[in-house]
């Protein structure tokens, strides 16, 4: 049994990292935002400690554990997931883009001050900016909105402090995942309702050249990195496999039993909009032993029994 330290734990990954830990026979101490009412199920197990505070508020980590009567050392590794600013207009508010970067810092702090052995970040391909051709470790990053400069940064930033307090440090570029407790507007999520429902659907023509990966297998490749990963390395996740975006949604029109013609072509492309994305996970093979073990045929059934049982 070990303990670990999850930040951002409500989300697609976060649920599934913390169930993963769980599953393994461990404890996990899950920071959430104040006043949310997502992780109220993670207050049912028994093996998850739920600590209310803000990313702005990191630096006041170690009084909010001590007011909880939490560890405050012995600590496996530090997870950190949160972020403020993910969709929409927010990913180019510069101002709240930049205090995300200081809330990153401040939670390395944080796991020094806590003892721990390794820190994860987690990235995002939106460091990449558009890219044609595969993404690895070395691929050169020209991010064309605030939430990818920030990440970049935030990558750079917190390797270089945890090198001060000698944490080993591992950053993942996480490149388009889906899975329950997936935000409601992302492309699959709305996907998978709208099918559900049997409502009429709108999307892009559909020729993006995409790598989704499901959640679980998600966190599978971020445990494996807090085990085995190498200090300094930034791993692409992905399934490493690829497909047209309208074949994804035609299997989710298979899985939902969908009947009505699907809306491909209503929705013109979004500015800049990223058309390929593929994932060279041969790092995430050799240092972890990673291997995706859900096909994304077998993930949105997961998902779509997922939705269904929440009704």
């Amino acid at each position: 049994m070990a303990n670990y330290i999850v930040t951002g734990g409500t989300g697609a990954i976060g649920r599934a990292l913390i169930k993963k830990l769980v599953s393994e026979g461990n404890e996990c101490y899950v920071l959430l935002h104040r006043g949310t009412v997502r992780g109220e199920e993670l207050k049912k197990d028994p093996h998850c400690h739920v600590i209310s505070l803000n990313l702005d508020e990191y630096d006041n980590m170690i009084h909010a554990f001590n007011q909880c009567g939490f560890p405050i050392e012995g600590y496996e590794a530090f997870f950190h997931l949160a972020w403020d600013g993910t969709a929409g207009n927010f990913r180019n508010d510069m101002g709240l883009q930049t205090k995300n970067i200081q809330g990153a810092l401040d939670a390395v702090d944080a796991a020094y001050r806590l003892h721990c052995k390794v820190f994860v970040g987690s990235g995002s391909q939106a460091e990449y900016g558009r890219f044609e051709g595969t993404l690895t470790e070395k691929t050169p990053c020209f991010p064309e909105n605030g939430y990818g400069m920030a990440k970049l940064c935030a990558g750079y930033m917190t390797r270089v402090k945890c090198e001060t307090y000698a944490i080993r440090h591992e950053w993942a570029r996480i490149l388009s995942i889906y899975g329950p407790y997936d935000r409601e507007t992302t492309l699959i999520s709305t996907a998978v309702h709208s099918m559900l429902h049997n409502e009429d659907t709108a999307f892009t023509p559909g020729e993006q050249i995409w790598d989704y990966l499901y959640s679980d297998d998600v966190a599978e490749a971020l445990y494996l990195m807090s085990t085995r990963g190498r200090h300094g390395r930034v791993y692409v996740i992905g399934s490493g496999k690829t497909d047209k975006l309208s074949n994804y949604i035609k299997e989710i029109a298979i899985a939902t039993g969908y009947n009505k013609p699907i809306g491909f072509g209503k929705i013109p492309y979004f500015d800049k909009q990223v058309m390929y994305l593929k994932a060279d996970i041969t790092p995430l093979k050799i240092d972890c032993g990673f291997e995706p073990k859900i096909s994304f045929e077998d993930g949105i059934r997961k998902l779509v029994a997922f939705e269904k049982s929440r009704g």
